[in-house]
């Protein structure tokens, strides 16, 4: 009988990959990956990994012509996000960009200046995201807005216009001869502190559809396969989903944290409500969407190892604990029940690790750590970079006295009981201490304020397979849970 095989594909920046599922057996069947070709002609490198796929497991024409894919090909999907007030349209704009897989790239409010449009102009950004007042409310600003774009028509491709309904006709007037290609969505925010970003999103996912994914020979490569269908982080942001929630017939893990640690930015996906957890509480700010994706573009385990070794110098000796060895030796004493096992680094051992610069040892070898100081100071580095984006991610407790006494206000999601943190990415997923990595997630400088994991379980993508994951999810779920169950394991 014929094995029916489903290929996942991710075009990559850095690299292609193929993951290929035995939907028979729920298993992975096999997974190859090679150099991306982005500056050539994409296709070639498809090419390539089809030839390894093809050593590895008997592979039909059919099978190929019938895969789907995500892809961040080309530097992903970069937007800009102009809105009204800071902290709620502009914010708004923002969280729908990110959580259709964009890249932001900046961010404006208010009135649009001569000086910002010049800026905006010289990033010609894939699309813009036009937010700002709620519906029937001030309409004014993003009018404004929008003929400040229309000006510099010619390096803007796309326009998004999800704010206050009540100025949709104006805006349609004044970029109607612009070249420029406009959608309308709904609102971001349609009242006061509500959000509607679903919409939105699935504008951001047309246009990467049919406009976007036109790096060289991307064209040919969705002739090749069945389809590209969503950016990268969106194909994450679903496997992220259905491993929290599950279906109806598969029960889920729960509410999770995903931290996604790459080469050029570390990524973390909450999928939560983030209710306050300590009574007493009140919610400050914008509202937190369940699905919620944030992308800290300065800590790369590649391209930031600089700005990394700079950041937030107290982690080196609040939280290196390291085992004062090696970082690849085992310790018996170390278990999941006693993680704290691990002695911290003593000031002349972190001298030791750091004293012939690891870091530009560590940028020539292209971030892949060689020998034990490589890989000890890559260790530190890559659980800096999990601690400060999940830092950034999560919401904070402030404490403000009144006239009627103390009260604590909650900005952002409450993760203290998040269950399960699950890691991915290249530095965790091939890091000789993933879990040591991760434990990054769940400390902070000042833990009374900041609404981090407590003590969470830890899992691990292991075979680099969310992204399939999340694909496989959109058209069978079930199986897609199972399959993650299977290879997401427990460290």
């Amino acid at each position: 009988m014929k094995i029916e095989y489903r290929l996942l594909i991710d075009f990559g920046s850095t690299f292609t990959k193929i993951v290929a599922f035995d939907m028979e057996r729920e298993e992975l069947a096999a997974r190859v990956q090679t150099p991306s070709t982005v500056d050539i002609d994409i296709t070639k490198g498809l090419l390539t990994a089809i030839s390894m796929l093809k050593e590895k497991i008997p592979i039909s024409e059919k099978d190929i012509k019938q895969a789907i894919a995500c892809s961040s090909a080309a530097g992903g999907l970069r937007m800009i996000c102009i809105g009204l007030v800071p902290e709620y349209t502009t914010e708004a704009g923002k969280l729908a960009a990110l959580g259709a897989g964009a890249k932001v790239v900046g961010t404006y409010s208010y009135e649009l200046s001569r000086s910002e449009t010049d800026e905006i102009a010289k990033i010609a950004p894939d699309i813009i995201l036009l937010t700002g007042g709620t519906d029937g409310g001030n309409k004014n600003t993003i009018c404004h807005n929008a003929m400040m774009l229309a000006e510099i028509g010619s390096s803007i491709k796309n326009i998004i216009v999800a704010g206050n309904k009540s100025a949709s006709d104006e805006i349609k007037s004044i970029l109607a001869d612009t070249g420029i290609s406009v959608m309308f969505a709904k609102n971001v925010m349609p009242e006061f502190g509500v959000l509607d970003l679903d919409p939105v999103n699935e504008v951001i996912r047309e246009i990467f559809i049919n406009h976007i994914t036109e790096a060289k020979g991307i064209a040919q490569a969705r002739e090749m396969i069945g389809d590209i269908i969503m950016p990268t982080p969106s194909a994450v942001l679903e496997a992220a989903k259905l491993i929290a929630d599950g279906t109806r017939e598969e029960k889920g893990v729960g509410e999770l944290l995903l931290v996604d640690v790459g080469g050029a930015t570390t990524d973390v996906y909450s999928i939560a409500s983030g209710n306050p957890t300590k009574s007493g509480v009140s919610m400050i700010g914008l509202p937190e969407p369940y699905a919620k994706r944030t992308v800290e573009g300065d800590l790369g385990l590649y391209h930031n190892l600089e700005t990394l070794e700079e950041l937030d110098d107290a982690f080196k000796h609040a939280h290196a604990t390291l085992e004062r060895t090696s970082a690849i030796s085992e310790n018996p004493n170390i278990t999941s029940e006693n993680p704290n096992a691990i002695p911290e680094l003593s000031d002349a051992e972190l001298s030791s690790v750091q004293s012939t610069n690891p870091v530009i040892a560590l940028k020539a070898s292209r971030g892949v750590p060689e020998g034990d100081e490589q890989i000890n100071k890559h260790l530190l580095l890559s659980k800096r970079a999990v601690a400060i984006a999940v830092e950034r991610h999560c919401g904070k407790l402030e404490r403000r006295i009144t006239h009627n006494g103390e009260i604590w206000l909650q900005r952002g999601k409450d993760l203290t009981n998040i269950g399960v943190v699950l890691g991915a990415g290249g530095p965790v997923a091939f890091s000789v201490n993933p879990r040591f990595v991760l434990e990054g997630a769940s400390m902070g400088l000042d833990v009374s304020l900041s609404l981090k994991p407590r003590s969470p379980s830890y899992m691990l993508d292991s075979k680099y397979i969310l992204f399939a994951i999340g694909l496989l999810s959109l058209t069978d779920p079930v199986r897609a849970l199972r399959i993650a169950k299977k290879y997401l394991s427990k460290i």
